[in-house]
């Protein structure tokens, strides 16, 4: 009998059975664990690209997390970026750099970065870039009157930054400077024809009196002094000639290194067949040491594909929020693409 009763109240007591719990929500762009990766990787592409300018992050397009295990995560970023005006030479925090705005003819990066957070510590594992002026259609329907980027080897430009820097040698007893390479250009037809020119200089192991004696012996400083600068020049021809130059050189910077030999402006320049572009391409592709067989640094091609799947479904989503929805009810946030922090190219 007891064994029976002890039966029957088994039989009777409540099941207990374990509830699955829902996966946790995709990470959104504008979480503060995807911005802050995003710093990550904006401060590592600016580290090592070699040309141009500091780029900015202007919007987080696309984020994918993949669990490894135990506090250790991959994370695949796309990432829309924005040229500043601070030279990649430049000492200037990029906090501190103002991005150019469109009216000036706007270049924009494109950029996926693989990271790994282990522990809390972020790392980037492999970067892809690539960076492209607005188009002139876009800046001109906008602003009919603003300039638009001149050709780096066009021969007005070159004419003009021979003439800034060959004038700025000419007046300074410092050090003698090289061209390294020309930023960016512009050139103004009417009512005055100007050509605006911004370049990347460094110092030699010359005066400008030594320079005038024996040119030929007039080479950059070595890389543990190293003195890296940049020139901003307007030259005006017509009607009245006329030209400013303004000169700034950085002192030297430990670790940071310049691959081009210099060039020197007292003969003028020659134009280069591979230099027939506006801007210089964000032609990033660098894989991290730090990456391992367990954590390839290779992209996926469901993340490399998800920009142009995203922008082909926007119009679907506009649709969608058209439907009619009852008072009060609000669609929460698309969790990506995230907010554009400056403005979209």
């Amino acid at each position: 009998m007891k064994a029976l009763l002890a039966l029957i109240l088994l039989v009777q007591l409540p099941i207990h059975r374990a509830v699955p719990t829902a996966p946790p929500p995709p990470l959104g762009c504008d979480d503060p664990e995807s911005e802050a990766a995003a710093e990550v990787a904006v401060n590592y592409i600016n580290d090592h690209s070699h040309h141009g300018y500091k780029f900015a992050l202007n919007r987080i397009e696309q984020v994918r997390v993949l669990p490894q295990g135990p506090n250790n995560e991959i994370l695949f970023l796309e990432l829309d970026l924005l040229e500043t005006t601070c030279p990649i030479l430049s000492p200037t925090p990029l906090a501190n750099c103002t991005v150019r705005s469109f009216t000036e003819h706007a270049v924009e990066g494109d950029c996926d970065v693989k990271l790994q957070n282990l522990n809390g510590k972020l790392s980037v594992l492999a970067s892809k870039c690539h960076s492209h002026a607005d188009s002139r259609e876009d800046v001109l329907q906008l602003c009919p009157d603003c300039l638009l980027l001149a050709s780096l080897n066009n021969t007005e430009v070159l004419a003009a930054v021979t003439a800034a820097l060959n004038d700025h040698n000419s007046k300074t007893p410092d050090a003698y400077l090289r061209l390294l390479e020309i930023g960016r250009a512009k050139i103004q037809y009417h009512p005055v024809h100007m050509v605006s020119v911004e370049f990347a200089v460094a110092a030699t192991n010359c005066t400008a009196e030594e320079a005038k004696a024996n040119l030929e012996a007039c080479q950059l400083l070595p890389e543990d002094q190293s003195n890296f600068g940049f020139c901003r020049a307007t030259m005006v021809t017509r009607p009245k000639e006329d030209l400013q130059v303004d000169c700034e050189l950085y002192g030297h910077q430990p670790g940071v290194t310049f691959s081009h030999p210099g060039q020197d402006t007292s003969a003028g320049l020659v134009p280069s067949p591979g230099q027939g572009f506006t801007n210089h391409n964000l032609r990033l592709s660098h894989n991290s040491p730090v990456a391992s067989e367990s954590s390839s640094s290779e992209f996926p091609s469901s993340v490399l594909l998800a920009k142009s799947v995203a922008k082909r479904a926007a119009p679907e989503v506009a649709q969608h929020n058209k439907v009619p929805r009852p008072v009060g009810f609000a669609l929460p946030p698309p969790p990506c693409p995230g907010k554009v922090r400056y403005f979209k190219i």
